[in-house]
């Protein structure tokens, strides 16, 4: 008795509620401990305050496919069929994210695809982090938005299999939802803004001035500049070594000392011839 559906319970897409999990997955559900203990005599205000001990989401794990307090929770859920209130003001819950993830998940199996994207896409732009505990017994970090994404997406999560989902684009031609806007764009756009502006001012100190061409070409005019005190000290004995062999004489000492002696050797030739003529 205690593991049947309440008796005003509406089917879910034509069936039981707690058709929605596998019946291998059910049954290890109704043998576990958590189920027995904590699960027993829950109603839609009790599941709240188990919702907020939650630490972990999951389906099952470990080789007897032993359930998650989770997954529990959610087929306490699907059995006694809170209103739909209540699973929007779980999903509005701030404060409790695990609490957000169960309703989140309760209403993907159970609202239809309109309830879905209305209520489970603004979760995108929640961010915080979650432990998520894989088939091996592990623990995983994921985040709400990654969680959301898998549910509207995904085919399997916490090893239920998920109910199949109507494309947006197709409910957005007939008119049942709007366009979605992402909180994103407003930044997207910011950032492409800046980065124009970036562009345009690298663009701006690519382009060359006038003022550093005129003063180019004046320092090529110039003289170069003469070397530090210290490359003089270096470079000025050599200069003075080398100066006396880089001299010549002048040429007017040169004319002087070359044409005297001539000068004196042709006029006693001519003497010479003078006195040695026979006319003389």
């Amino acid at each position: 008795m205690a593991n049947r559906t309440v008796k005003d319970a509406n089917s879910i897409h034509g069936t039981n509620p707690q058709y929605l999990v596998e019946k291998i997955i059910r049954t290890r559900i109704y043998e576990s401990k958590y189920w027995k203990e904590e699960c027993f005599g829950l109603t839609a205000e009790l599941v709240v305050d188990k919702a907020m001990e939650l630490k972990f989401v999951g389906g099952v794990y470990g080789g007897n496919i032993k359930p998650t307090p989770f997954i529990c929770l959610t087929l306490k859920m699907l059995q006694i069929q809170p209103e739909k209130d209540i699973i929007v003001e779980f999903i509005k819950n701030e404060d409790f994210k695990y609490v957000r993830l169960l309703g989140a998940m309760y209403m993907r199996l159970t609202g239809t695809a309109v309830d879905c994207y209305k209520y489970l896409e603004p979760l995108y732009n929640d961010y915080r982090k979650v432990k998520c505990q894989n088939r091996n017994g592990e623990f995983e970090l994921m985040h709400v938005d990654e969680f959301i994404d898998e549910l509207l997406h995904a085919e399997r999560v916490c090893d239920i299999i998920l109910p199949r989902l109507q494309k947006r684009q197709v409910l957005e031609e007939a008119e049942m939802l709007d366009p979605r806007i992402s909180a994103l764009e407003e930044d997207l756009d910011e950032v492409e803004s800046s980065e124009d502006e970036d562009e345009e001012e690298e663009k701006m100190e690519r382009q060359p001035s006038p003022e550093p061409h005129r003063r180019g070409y004046r320092d090529n005019d110039r003289p170069r500049r003469s070397p530090s005190p210290r490359y003089r000290r270096s470079r000025s004995p050599r200069r003075r070594s080398r100066s006396p062999k880089r001299r010549r004489p002048s040429p007017r000492r040169d004319r002087h000392r070359s044409k005297s002696p001539h000068r004196h050797r042709s006029r006693s030739r001519n003497r010479r011839h003078r006195s040695k003529s026979p006319g003389g």
